[in-house]
């Protein structure tokens, strides 16, 4: 996982030097300055190609998982016609490669973000047919002066388009690149693609599934979706690097070290996972944790955070996150200190268990679903707003440190079943029809059920969600909000609605990370890239994010 960023001219012209904050500079110095802002997420190495004569800069900030010697970026096509600047993983790269060899003989990949390079020679814009994986790309060709634009299905890998003032295009990984320079600039879309030359480009979403505007039929097979998941967590370990795994104490990431452990050892009998958890001392989360490393037998590490030591990173984290949405603040405060830690270690990937509450119904709040529609429809709707929330964080909060970040739980052919499964099977609480018997069952009940054989101990199997800012420690979510509220007067949150007319701010807290990000990211196009994590209030439940405010909500107990 790196970091991307490129320049397009408005008309496959050379871009003269431009002024920027007092001083003069070429292309090259401007890309590379600004690309300099997320060079958090490529520490071992920046590589820089310039098309001078059309206007073009391409820059990657490289962190090296996977083909480490040869997979430096940008990649340039055999004839120097095509550049590539790619960022994520390419899980099915071995397959592809292995055709392209085929064609090609002797083709060996650099890494394998350098099969779409080979991919778009041979089939156009299709290619995005061809590969699984997570993913944004800028794939430029000097012939046509044309350009390909993709993000991943469900947005995984971040990435922002812009324009500046001329008309030029911008591509980054990071908003921070873009802010200052362009007037315009939103979040590029995941699961959409874009291609052409620069202001006559076509847009499409070349991933369209059934179970986004249908309701799924599919009754769940607790077998067949254990097998899928294995098989996820198995096309997620391939690096080149030493990796380990968060472990929350919750059901979701102690499935997914759980799994690895059980295929590291088919190789490798005496494979001990590194594990990793975050919280104040005596946290819900720890406890669970440890049952759950003792019963793999990981190597596991606890890292106890001081709410001050926390609290002193609020500003640092708005800028990595680039949202003020009060929930992936309060959850990412946690996860930065114990990412740093991580790094220090020498790991350099880690497997994670996002997106299993979006595509299972996992959180609290579901329980108030009043019938199956409504239920999927929310389903359909987190999914698809993961990029603004679990994804940006588990993204941008390792990368902040140099960390890959893993999930396993948002493989696309998982995510593809799993959305297809009907919603009797998945809906949480009383409606739940799994089997064709309706009877109370907890959130995510069939996950839970396909891995209930020797995979975990039923005290975490079984234990009931807890978001990740309440299971570092109840403490935590009481103290951040009560030291940002601190923060804004009275008389200052009256003005909040003629302030920040767009998202106004509906708590002292949500105001202060609204105020922090202002500063950092000035201009309205920067503030609509936020969406704010919100229950449904229409389903009754309170507006307050916490897993803790959620009336079904019981409080662990020794």
């Amino acid at each position: 996982m790196c970091g991307i960023f490129a320049i397009f001219s408005s008309d496959g012209e050379p871009i003269g030097t431009q002024s920027f904050e007092g001083s003069k500079h070429s292309l090259r110095e401007l890309a590379y300055r600004q690309s300099g802002r997320q060079r958090h997420r490529g520490p071992d190495s920046t590589g820089v190609v310039i098309v001078p004569e059309q206007g073009v800069a391409m820059v990657h900030e490289r962190l090296r998982i996977v083909g480490v010697e040869m997979g430096d970026q940008p990649f340039v096509s055999d004839d120097g016609n095509l550049v590539l600047v790619a960022n994520g993983e390419i899980y099915n790269y071995l397959e592809i490669s292995a055709q392209i060899a085929k064609r090609r003989s002797g083709y060996k990949p650099k890494s394998d973000c350098h099969v779409i390079l080979e991919l778009y020679r041979d089939y156009g814009v299709d290619l995005l047919q061809l590969i699984t994986g997570m993913f944004a790309f800028a794939l430029y060709d000097k012939r046509s002066k044309e350009l390909l634009l993709a993000r991943d299905p469900f947005g995984i890998i971040p990435m922002y388009i812009g324009e500046d003032a001329a008309g030029n295009i911008w591509v980054a990984s990071e908003l921070k690149c873009l802010a200052a320079c362009c007037p315009k600039v939103e979040t590029f879309t995941p699961g959409e693609a874009r291609f052409g030359r620069v202001g006559a480009m076509r847009r499409w979403r070349h991933f369209q599934q059934p179970w986004m505007d249908q309701l799924p039929s599919l009754p769940c097979d607790l077998s067949l979706l254990r097998t899928r998941l294995e098989s996820a967590v198995r096309t997620h370990l391939h690096c080149d690097v030493h990796f380990g795994a968060l472990l929350s104490g919750g059901v979701d990431s102690s499935l997914i070290a759980s799994i690895a452990t059980k295929i590291m050892r088919e190789t490798n009998p005496s494979f001990r996972l590194k594990t990793f958890s975050v919280g104040l001392r005596n946290a819900p989360d720890f406890e669970a944790a440890r049952h759950v490393a003792k019963y793999i037998d990981s190597e596991h590490t606890e890292l106890v955070f001081e709410i001050d030591e926390a609290l002193d990173g609020i500003r640092d984290i708005v800028y990595h996150l680039e949202t003020y949405d009060v929930t992936t603040v309060r959850c990412s405060l946690p996860m930065l200190l114990l990412t740093r830690y991580i790094k220090s270690t020498g790991i350099k990937m880690i497997l994670s268990g996002e997106g299993a509450d979006e595509i299972f119904g996992g959180y609290l709040y579901f329980h108030k679903a009043p019938n199956y529609e409504e239920f999927h429809q929310e389903l359909v709707k987190r999914v698809q707003q993961l990029h603004l929330s679990d994804c940006l964080r588990a993204n941008k909060v390792a990368m902040a440190k140099g960390v890959e970040l893993r999930v396993p739980f948002l493989d696309t052919s998982f995510v593809n079943y799993v959305m297809n499964i009907r919603p009797e099977d998945k809906i949480p609480g009383p409606l739940n029809e799994f089997k064709n018997e309706q009877k109370f069952r907890l959130e995510k009940f069939v996950l839970r059920a396909a891995f209930a054989d020797e995979y975990l101990p039923d005290s975490v199997l079984w234990r009931q969600k807890e978001q990740f800012s309440d299971g570092v420690g109840y403490d935590w979510i009481d103290s951040i909000r009560r030291v940002a509220t601190s923060h804004v007067t009275d008389e200052e949150f009256a003005q909040a609605a003629d302030r920040f007319p767009f998202n106004t701010p509906t708590t002292k807290e949500a105001f202060y990370y609204r105020c922090i990000f202002e500063q950092q990211f000035p201009g309205e196009a920067a503030a609509r890239t936020v969406v704010r994590w919100v229950p449904r209030l229409d389903w009754g439940c309170p507006e307050d994010p916490s897993g803790r405010a959620q009336a079904v909500h019981q409080i662990n107990k020794d």
